[in-house]
């Protein structure tokens, strides 16, 4: 079988380590064809770090042309709009810039009428499979609680509005509570995971978020969900990614999961 045709939209912390996974773990199954990034130094960085000449474009719409499918890993505020152009073009997409999708949900039926897959990653926290088998008994709560230290949150839309000084914190203190949605407006490069839990179960005004700040180090997400089934709680404790301490380490794991599940026959979970 021809190897599927990879191109990455973000060449970051997590763009990175997707196109390092490509490279080895499904070189036998998938190509790394394409990188595009706004800042083209950083894709040129990644190339060459893979030695892979002829890989950086200059354009989202060269990648989807040189592209089977198509890795967002790039930013909230441009992941809508990275999906709808790979699914017009008839490219299957995996979205890793979940809250993107939240204000963009025409794109799940653009999918259906182009017969393409949209892949969303379980990112930072386990669960989603209890979640989506919830659903089938009538899901009554969803609550995602999140802590996370300081130096994730600071520069976050909601802490510079409201010129909270969280570095000063010697305990936790909670600073947001709300719903999914304005937990995404609010905090875009810190809870993809509330967007994910959101669309797999209650809807983005339904599901309630808190936001804690921690001097603890590890970004620490609690889910609770309750239905006709039962009750069911998580704790993830994660690890920040070395490269960015707004990104938990296994949101990147995950991600590179759900790409190698793509191409395996057994596929183990919900």
């Amino acid at each position: 079988m021809k190897p599927k045709r990879i191109g990455i939209v973000g060449c970051g912390a997590i763009g990175s380590k997707i196109a390092e996974a490509v490279c080895s773990d499904l070189k036998n199954k998938a190509l790394l064809s394409a990188l595009y990034d706004l800042h083209t130094d950083r894709a040129q960085k990644l190339a060459g770090l893979l030695r892979k000449k002829n890989i950086v474009v200059s354009s989202l719409r060269e990648l989807i042309k040189r592209a089977d499918f198509v890795v967002e890993a790039s930013s909230a505020r441009a992941s809508g709009g990275i999906a709808r152009e790979a699914l017009s073009a008839g490219r299957d997409c995996m979205i890793l810039s979940v809250g993107g999708l939240l204000e963009n949900q025409d794109i799940f039926k653009l999918a259906r009428k182009k017969g393409c897959f949209v892949y969303i990653p379980s990112g930072a926290i386990c669960g989603i499979d209890g979640l989506k088998a919830h659903k089938l008994a009538g899901i009554k709560t969803v609550t995602l609680i999140t802590r996370k230290p300081s130096s994730a949150l600071k520069d976050s839309p909601y802490v510079i509005q409201n010129k909270l000084n969280l570095e000063a914190l010697k305990e936790e203190r909670e600073i947001f509570e709300g719903s999914a949605q304005e937990a995404v407006r609010f905090f875009p490069q810190n809870i993809n995971v509330a967007a994910t839990l959101s669309l797999a179960g209650l809807g983005k005004d339904k599901t309630r978020v808190r936001i804690i700040c921690s001097p603890c180090s590890k970004n620490i997400h609690e889910v609770e969900i309750e239905s006709e089934a039962g009750k069911t709680f998580i704790r993830s404790e994660n690890e920040p990614s070395p490269d960015n301490p707004k990104t938990s380490y296994p949101a990147i794991l995950s991600a590179i999961a759900t790409l190698r599940q793509i191409f395996e026959a057994v596929k183990i979970g919900t």
